[in-house]
């Protein structure tokens, strides 16, 4: 499936489209999932090398099970709504190299609130057929209003009608994240997960963990 990049922006749209009909937005998940994973990719400025980490934590009690890092090069263009055809392929790599088997991963990055609803964790999802979802820093797409101050506040983040996910306060007072189902998960599971997941910080733990793992490889590597 993700043998060869796209070769130009219109064959990764409709590539995108294509995918996008395997879509399952009914949720899979066990009422508690055990182990849980987050993903993120860290780039090298000066060079094509990409690093993405995998790490898994084990939810009732928040310990790491398992991580691992895969070395790469990007191979399609930075596009915004086309993120994924840089990520997938390498996070699939470090997903595969993991001994146990997650039950839902949780992106740093977009699911269904995406110009096209068809982010990042979507794509993951339908090519892994398995749960993901979606949680950004900032918004891409859909109008909102702040939630309140408390942690477990919520606002949806709407287009039009649509609702596209869930503006979370996952700390009290501080800037909330951005939640969107990306596959097999629905919005309340990711919600909930997201407040599960982020005990301390803003950020969900495997998704920070997964970030400082990737930089702090390719930096490795780069020395």
């Amino acid at each position: 499936m993700h043998h060869e990049p796209p070769t130009s922006v219109a064959e990764a749209e409709r590539l995108q489209e294509q995918l996008r009909q395997r879509l399952d937005l009914d949720t899979h998940l066990a009422a508690s999932p055990t182990l849980v994973a987050g993903v993120d990719v860290s780039y090298d400025q000066s060079s094509p090398r990409i690093t993405a980490a995998a790490v898994v934590i084990e939810l009732t009690t928040g310990e790491e099970v398992e991580s691992a890092v895969v070395h790469g090069e990007v191979t399609f263009p930075y596009v915004p709504g086309l993120l994924a055809f840089r990520e997938v392929p390498i996070v699939l790599q470090a997903l595969g190299k993991l001994g146990c088997r997650p039950e839902v991963v949780a992106c740093d990055g977009y699911g269904i609130a995406h110009p096209r609803r068809f982010g990042l964790a979507c794509h993951l999802g339908v090519v892994m057929e398995r749960p993901t979802f979606g949680v950004a820093k900032t918004p891409f797409v859909g109008t909102y209003d702040q939630p309140g101050k408390r942690r477990g506040d919520w606002s949806p983040l709407c287009d039009g009608d649509d609702v596209l996910g869930r503006v979370l306060r996952t700390q009290a007072d501080v800037k909330p994240v951005f939640v969107s189902v990306g596959h097999r998960t629905g919005l309340d599971e990711a919600t909930s997960l997201t407040l599960d997941l982020s005990p301390r910080y803003r950020l969900p733990e495997v998704i920070r963990r997964a970030d400082f793992l990737s930089r702090e490889a390719l930096r490795r590597n780069e020395d």
